[in-house]
């Protein structure tokens, strides 16, 4: 059922940037989403609000992306529901948005491993000490979700602390 939602959002949302004049520009030049959607298979994060798609962007995920996120360590990128819930510019990576996981049902399925569900999974732009490695193109993250840094800036300032975020296989 996933597989074929994914395949239903991929038909119907655009798998490039909107035009500007597509959105309502609020003073600060960007226009706040209500929720953000990461479909791993597209490699794509999409900005929405109410429902519509205000921009989509590229991204990189973990070097394991396929399945939900099982433990610490799995180079998986979560899927579920999840709030974008605090901001970390001192990150090691360029400004970083923290996504909620792990939740009950997240911690539950590490611990049929017996192993810890991991954490700090967030969304971020490239990082800081300029490694050239990390592309948006190439799943290079521990199971983040990365952006370039001027895309990185747009979502920064498209969405709020308490932003529903979405990831769909």
């Amino acid at each position: 059922m996933r597989s074929f939602l994914a395949g239903v959002v991929a038909l119907l949302l655009p798998l490039t940037p909107l035009p500007a004049a597509a959105a309502t520009w609020n003073t600060a030049g960007f226009t706040k989403a209500d929720k953000v959607l990461v479909v791993k298979s597209e490699r794509r994060l999409y900005l929405l609000q109410d429902g519509n798609v205000l921009r989509s962007f590229r991204v990189a995920l973990g070097p394991n992306p396929v399945g939900a996120k099982m433990f610490a360590g799995d180079g998986r990128t979560p899927e579920g529901l999840y709030i974008l819930d605090w901001r970390n510019v001192n990150s090691r990576f360029y400004r970083a948005i923290h996504i909620s996981y792990p939740n009950n049902n997240d911690a539950a399925r590490a611990g049929q491993f017996g192993s810890n569900p991991g954490g700090l999974i967030m969304v971020h732009g490239q990082p800081v000490d300029g490694f050239n490695g990390s592309n948006p193109y190439f799943d290079w993250t521990e199971g983040c979700i990365a952006l370039s840094n001027q895309e990185m800036d747009e979502v920064w300032m498209a969405v709020d602390d308490g932003t529903l975020i979405e990831i769909l296989p």
